[in-house]
C-alpha cells in the first residue's frame, strides 16, 4: 500500500505539471490575482483584528490599491512616457557620441586597431529600425492592433485579474483551511510545517524584496531628478526593478546613470559625483534600513537562485513560469534544506568506523 501511495502522488504531480503545461496560457490573470491576495492577506487580517468583517476589510484593501494604481497612471505613467520619448529623440545623438567620443577613447586606451567597433553597421541596423516609424504612439498602437483577437484577450485578462484577486483574498482564510483539512492526518503536522518554512522564504522574498524594490526606485528616481539628469526617473524605476536580484539594480542604474550623464553633462565633475553620491547613499540606506526593517532576519531566496528560477520559468512557460517560479524556487529551497538535514544525519554521511583500523 506504501508502495501504490507513491506511485498515485507521482501520479498526481505529473497530472498537475501537465495541465500546468497545456493551460499556461490562460494562467497568468489567476497567478496574478493569487500573488495580489497573497500580498494584501496580512493587512485584511489587521483590519479584521480592529474590527472589520473580512468583506470590508478586502474592500478598504482593494480601495487602497486602487487609489494607489490610479496615482500611478496619472502621474507616473505620463512622466515615464516623456521620458521614454525623450530618450526615443535622444538615440540618435546618443550613437554619435558613442561613436565620435566614448569608443574612440576606449580604443585610445586599450591599444585597439582602427576599424575594430565596426560601429558604421551597428548604426545603420539601428537607425534603419528607428527609422520605421515617427513616434513610439505609432509603434505600440502597430503591435497592439496587429491582432485584434489578441488585443481583446490582454484587456480581458487586465480585468480578469482584479476580480480573481477580489474572491481569492475575501475567502483566502477558508480557502487555507480547507486545503489543510484535506491533508492526510498523519502527516499533517510536518506539512503544515513545510509550508510555514515556505511561507517565511516566500514572505521575507516577495513582501520584503517587493518593498525594497519599490523604496530604492523612490530613492534614486528622486534622487537623479534633483540632479537634473534628463532620464532620472526612467532610470531610477529600471534600477529599483532590478533590485530584485541584491546588487544587480545597483550596478545596472549606476551604470546607466554615468553613461546619461557623461552624454548630458559632458563629465562635468560635480553632477557625475552627484549621481555615483545617489547610488552611494541608496545602497547604504539598502544596506542599513531598508533590508533589515522590510526584510528582517527571515531567510530569503539566493540570489543565483533567484536569476535561475526566474529564467528557467521564462524559458519553460512564458510569462506563467516567472510568475510561478519564485514560489517553486522557494518550496525547492526548503526542500532541499530538509534532504540536507537527513542526509547530515544518515549512515551514509558518517558512516560506520571500522574498529580494526
Amino acid at each position: 500500500m506504501t508502495d501504490l501511495r507513491r506511485w498515485i502522488w507521482l501520479g498526481a504531480a505529473l497530472l498537475i505539471a501537465l495541465l500546468l503545461y497545456l493551460l499556461h496560457n490562460i494562467l497568468s490573470p489567476f497567478l496574478v490575482g493569487i500573488l495580489l491576495a497573497y500580498l494584501a492577506d496580512p493587512l485584511v487580517d489587521r483590519l479584521e483584528r480592529m474590527g472589520l468583517s473580512r468583506t470590508w476589510g478586502v474592500v478598504v484593501v482593494f480601495s487602497l490599491f486602487t487609489l494607489i494604481f490610479l496615482a500611478l497612471l496619472l502621474v507616473l505613467i505620463p512622466m515615464l512616457a516623456k521620458q521614454l520619448v525623450r530618450l526615443y529623440e535622444l538615440a540618435p545623438q546618443m550613437l554619435d557620441w558613442l561613436q565620435h567620443v566614448a569608443l574612440p577613447w576606449v580604443q585610445s586606451r586599450l591599444g585597439l586597431a582602427d576599424g575594430f567597433w565596426k560601429f558604421d553597421k551597428i548604426k545603420a541596423a539601428i537607425g534603419e529600425h528607428m527609422g520605421q516609424t515617427t513616434d513610439i504612439v505609432g509603434v505600440v498602437l502597430s503591435q497592439a492592433t496587429a491582432s485584434g483577437l489578441a488585443l481583446i484577450g490582454w484587456v480581458a485578462n487586465l480585468v480578469l485579474i482584479p476580480v480573481v484577486g477580489f474572491y481569492l483574498l475575501r475567502d483566502w482564510d477558508l480557502m487555507m483551511a480547507k486545503l489543510r483539512s484535506l491533508l492526510p492526518r498523519q502527516h499533517e503536522p510536518q506539512v503544515v510545517a513545510l509550508a510555514g518554512e515556505c511561507h517565511e522564504v516566500l514572505g521575507a522574498f516577495v513582501r520584503g524584496q517587493l518593498l525594497v524594490m519599490l523604496a530604492l526606485g523612490v530613492i534614486y528616481s528622486s534622487g537623479l531628478m534633483l540632479v537634473g539628469l534628463e532620464l532620472g526617473l526612467l532610470i531610477g524605476m529600471l534600477a529599483g526593478l532590478a533590485a530584485i536580484v541584491p546588487y544587480m539594480g545597483f550596478i545596472i542604474g549606476i551604470g546607466a546613470a554615468i553613461i546619461a550623464g557623461l552624454f548630458q553633462f559632458g563629465g562635468e565633475p560635480y553632477p557625475m559625483l552627484a549621481i555615483v553620491a545617489v547610488f552611494m547613499v541608496g545602497q547604504a540606506l539598502e544596506g542599513m534600513v531598508l533590508t533589515p526593517l522590510l526584510v528582517g532576519d527571515r531567510i530569503g531566496l539566493h540570489p543565483v537562485a533567484v536569476i535561475f528560477a526566474i529564467l528557467a520559468g521564462g524559458e519553460l512557460f512564458g510569462f506563467t513560469g516567472v510568475l510561478l517560479a519564485l514560489p517553486v524556487a522557494a518550496v525547492i529551497m526548503v526542500l532541499l534544506r530538509h534532504v540536507h538535514s537527513l542526509y547530515k544525519e544518515s549512515d551514509m554521511y558518517a558512516g560506520e568506523i571500522d574498529p580494526d583500523l
